[in-house]
């Protein structure tokens, strides 16, 4: 995968994240929704199903117990992804940049060659973004995206000014949207882009792939 690419959410994620942040909110008023995003109800039965996708593709690894494991804010991982998607995509939006079927494809086969093959970037994916096998075009959907947000906005991802940039659009888009997460997920921080006090493993696993090991709040 073009290590350009590759780092984009990374450098970003370092400018947005800072210590946690709790706050007394919630969505009381929308029952069975983990959370509403510009009017929209993300259902709790969709962040458990996603999060179930990958609980049964690492249980059928070799590495089962391993990533189990190091897994445990599952369902707060699949949440802060939904939403973080919509963000990107009002951004997006917002700056007239659009994603192709051929851009992901693109993108997926970059991270099939750097990987040596399908086999090897799906046990990547599980194991350093918690990402099942279906779940995989979502996620370079993504990579593709940010990269063009900032290319429309005349930002440079590999600098502090660029990510400023690019940090303002998704505050704004995050603000504009208007995030309510049902308190048993925490809150979510325009600002830092993240959800309660859990740190999204992409943070830094973006250039390094390195496991993160979170653990249940």
């Amino acid at each position: 995968m073009h290590r350009r690419r590759r780092t984009a959410l990374t450098v970003l994620a370092a400018t947005l994240v800072a210590a946690p942040l709790l706050s007394a909110c919630g969505n009381q008023a929308h029952p069975g929704a983990a959370a509403v995003v510009g009017g929209e109800r993300i259902e709790v039965s969709a962040v458990q199903e996603r999060a179930a996708e990958v609980r049964a593709a690492q249980e059928s690894s070799p590495q089962a117990a391993q990533l189990v494991n190091k897994s445990g804010q599952l369902n707060r991982a699949k949440l802060h992804g939904l939403i973080f998607g919509r963000i990107l995509d009002r951004a997006a939006e917002d700056a007239g940049v659009t994603v192709t079927r051929k851009e992901i494809q693109e993108m997926r086969r970059a991270g099939l060659a750097q990987q040596g093959g399908e086999e090897q970037f799906e046990a990547m994916m599980l194991q350093q973004r918690w990402v099942a096998p279906d779940q995989i075009d979502a996620d370079m959907r993504q990579e593709v995206q940010l990269p063009k947000l900032a290319r429309a906005l005349g930002a440079d991802l590999g600098t502090p000014a660029g990510q400023q940039v690019v940090g303002e659009a998704l505050t704004k888009a995050s603000k504009a949207l208007d995030i309510d997460v049902n308190p048993r997920f925490g809150t979510w921080d325009d600002q830092k882009m993240q959800l309660g006090d859990y740190r999204a493993p992409w943070i830094t696993q973006r250039t390094k792939f390195t496991p993160e090991q979170p653990t249940e709040a």
